[in-house]
């Protein structure tokens, strides 16, 4: 199933049409079958099943690589790849280099010494997916929280969509999808990843048994199975 399929709206709540490619990407991201473990990166189970109601059927890779930050980039950086905007590839790392699948298909990698980094023609250009790995790869070594936050714009709470993310000094969550009402209230689904790398998990909520989130009681510091976000904030971001 899929994240539309399997996760139908509380009672009274509707998804919102939208035009939004990336928005519509994310529900129909696929699920793995339901009770399904969420598995870290070396393929033993996560400690703590107790907080997840779905797990993606996305490949985490066979390193230590993707954490709660990187699964944001992941998934915004596979629906690029997939639909070809590769010049909306490129992420800042964590020390403001903007690293760019475009230079990287042509061939260049990173270079690194004391405090700088560059860019140096050291391969043949290649646009293959193998080759779009290995950038997503460097990206999640070298970019984090931090670098996500400083180049995305703070959203209102009440302006939330699918694809915004939670975020604050050492952890970030995907808000994955939302639904509202007539009056204007919301139900969002949240999805992360963790340290150790592992799969992204859909999280339990405290509202629904279905995991859905209803805006209108969440206060800050925000409580989520694995995480608290301060108050005053500001918690909710648009990533580019």
């Amino acid at each position: 199933m899929t994240v539309e399929t399997r996760f139908i709206p509380p009672f009274g709540y509707y998804r919102q049409k939208t035009d939004d490619a990336y928005i519509q990407y994310l529900r129909q991201l696929p699920l793995k079958a339901a009770g399904s473990p969420v598995l870290l990166h070396t393929g033993e189970a996560k400690k703590n099943q107790s907080v997840h109601v779905a797990t993606l059927d996305i490949d985490v890779g066979k390193r230590n690589y993707q954490n709660c930050s990187d699964a944001a980039q992941k998934l915004r950086c596979e629906h690029l790849y997939a639909t070809k905007q590769w010049d909306k590839i490129k992420y800042h790392l964590s020390n403001g280099f903007l690293l760019s699948w475009d230079e990287w298909r042509a061939g260049y990698r990173l270079k690194r010494e004391a405090k700088k980094t560059w860019m140096v023609k050291s391969a043949k250009a290649d646009d293959s997916y193998e080759t779009f790995r290995k950038h997503l790869d460097q990206l999640f070594i070298y970019a984090g929280v931090d670098s996500v936050m400083r180049e995305s714009t703070a959203i209102a709470l009440q302006d939330m969509q699918p694809s915004d993310v939670f975020a604050s000094r050492g952890h970030l969550i995907i808000v994955l999808d939302v639904a509202e009402n007539y009056h204007g209230n919301k139900m969002f689904l949240l999805a992360q990843s963790f340290i150790p790398a592992q799969e992204i998990e859909i999280l339990t909520s405290p509202h629904t048994k279905t995991g859905w989130y209803d805006l209108s009681k969440i206060e800050f510091p925000f409580q989520t199975p694995e995480w608290e976000f301060p108050a005053p904030g500001p918690n909710l971001w648009r990533m580019p």
